[in-house]
């Protein structure tokens, strides 16, 4: 008989690992109810987590547990029919009964359904899953830190690029001078004896010839030398590196350019889906951009760049001349926002309405001003009607730049979460 003890620790919120590793095992249960989510609450809590069910017949874990046959023995409380040597049959397959025997529970809850809660970080990563900013790879991606690269002395170690060649000769000279100071002043002692030795007058007596000494000193001064010419002009441990240390720089790295026309076609549905497809991209960006500057700009006949109150609440309104919302968003990006510093994204929501003599100045603005400054231009269209000028002139810039500029129509808001996707859907390689 085998006897299985499970000794396992079971704390409360005891490994993310293991959380993790759920999460991806029941993906699409969990990417479809968030899918829901979306559809069903405003957009403006969307940054908040979600309760997920996922069906009791998907919820198979592996476990431990005794094989059908073989002898086993067991205590049955409360047995008053059987005694010890009964032969008891074995149970008919296909378990037993109760709420998981595909009976559904009358209120849609129940032992059916495992409910659990996942966070705002995972509620987002599960919303934008498979999406991306189109075109990251035309320009280097900044973080939400630049760095910048400051001289901070001088290090041993180091790459040949970096060798500050000076420094090095000077160390070495330093490191020649303290070896063979030393030798060079008894040298020179030792040569001034010398000197000393072969002008003065030698003794008639070979006991006190000078001959001997001026040998001994020969011999010396050679031997000091030669220690002197091996000290190495330069060794490796003179040689200097320039050292520098990486000091992060604030820097934002994206902009986003909300346009909105707020005309007296634009109804307050109308405004409503524009909100929330623009906090859609908004929280988008911020998923891929910790730090991004959000400019808003609303426009009738004349264009204004106001805060996020006055753009999604305010009364003004008028006839529609879309050009003055492009004319001015290409004068802010002149003024505060280089392309070659910045990530320019920008989003327009319109019902289409426009004159038709404006909608071919719209669509040279954007070919010849505004496309080659930004990373992604995205045009939606708020109305369940047929197109209109504006809409067909936009058609000839996406033909044109295909990678930079996409549009689509929204009818209803159940429309504008797919619609979004369809925007930044990850392209294949």
């Amino acid at each position: 008989m085998t006897h299985i003890v499970d000794r396992r620790l079971n704390g409360k919120n005891k490994s993310a690992v293991n959380r993790e590793r759920f999460l991806r095992r029941y993906r699409h249960h969990i990417k479809k109810a968030v899918s829901d989510a979306v559809q069903r609450r405003s957009i403006t809590d969307v940054e908040g987590g979600e309760s997920v069910s996922i069906p009791a017949r998907d919820l198979e874990e592996p476990i431990f547990h005794h094989g059908q046959g073989g002898k086993r023995e067991m205590v049955h409380p409360g047995n008053k029919e059987f005694v010890a040597g009964d032969e008891l049959p074995k149970p008919p397959g296909g378990g037993g009964g109760g709420q998981g025997d595909g009976k559904a529970s009358p209120d849609g809850e129940g032992m059916d359904e495992f409910a659990f809660q996942i966070t705002q970080d995972e509620f987002l990563e599960f919303l934008f899953d498979d999406l991306e900013l189109p075109n990251l790879a035309r320009k280097k991606l900044r973080d939400t830190e630049a760095f910048k690269y400051v001289r901070s002395g001088f290090s041993t170690q180091g790459v040949p690029a970096k060798l500050d060649v000076v420094r090095s000769l000077r160390g070495a000279h330093a490191r020649r001078l303290s070896l063979g100071g030393a030798r060079k002043r008894k040298i020179r002692e030792l040569e001034a004896q010398l000197a000393a030795l072969k002008t003065a007058p030698d003794d008639l007596d070979p006991a006190f010839s000078h001959k001997d000494q001026i040998e001994v000193l020969e011999a010396e001064i050679a031997k000091l030398k030669s220690n002197l010419k091996r000290i190495p002009y330069i060794d490796e441990i003179d040689l200097r590196y320039r050292q520098h240390l990486k000091q992060p720089q604030p820097a934002t790295s994206a902009v986003m350019f909300c346009l909105m026309d707020v005309s007296g076609s634009m109804t307050q549905m109308h405004k409503d889906i524009a909100k929330r497809f623009f906090i859609l991209l908004y929280l988008f960006l911020k998923k891929n951009y910790k730090r991004i500057d959000v400019v808003f700009i609303r426009h009738h006949t004349s264009a204004k760049e106001v805060d996020e109150e006055e753009f999604f609440y305010s009364r003004e309104t008028g006839g529609t001349i879309v050009s003055s919302a492009l004319k001015l968003m290409d004068k802010i990006i002149k003024a505060r926002y280089s392309p070659a510093e910045w990530n320019i994204y920008a989003a327009q929501a319109s019902d289409g309405d426009n004159w038709n003599d404006d909608s071919p100045i719209c669509s040279k603005i954007l070919s010849e001003q505004i496309l080659p400054q930004v990373q992604y231009y995205s045009y939606v269209e708020i109305t369940p009607q047929d197109h209109q000028m504006l809409w067909y002139e936009y058609e000839k810039v996406m033909a044109e730049n295909p990678d930079s500029f996409a549009m689509q129509q929204i009818a209803d808001p159940s429309e504008i979460y797919p619609v979004f996707r369809q925007l930044f859907e990850r392209k294949a390689a």
